[in-house]
């Protein structure tokens, strides 16, 4: 499920405060960073975003 809007323009990459790109609708639901040189994939869990740079997923 996608998340509102308005949450998605507000939420930013921890890492380095790029936007964040919403890719929740996939099979395994994700905020990714939209910065090329960080591109952190962060956790959706139960429609709450996981926003922690432990919990974020390397790009391969």
């Amino acid at each position: 499920m996608p998340l509102e809007a308005g949450l998605l323009e507000i939420l930013a990459c921890p890492a380095c405060r790029a936007p964040l790109s919403d890719r929740t609708a996939a099979d395994t639901p994700e905020l990714v960073c939209t910065n090329e040189e960080c591109g952190l994939a962060y956790p959706v869990r139960d429609e709450i975003p996981v926003l922690l740079v432990d919990e974020a997923r390397r790009p391969a």
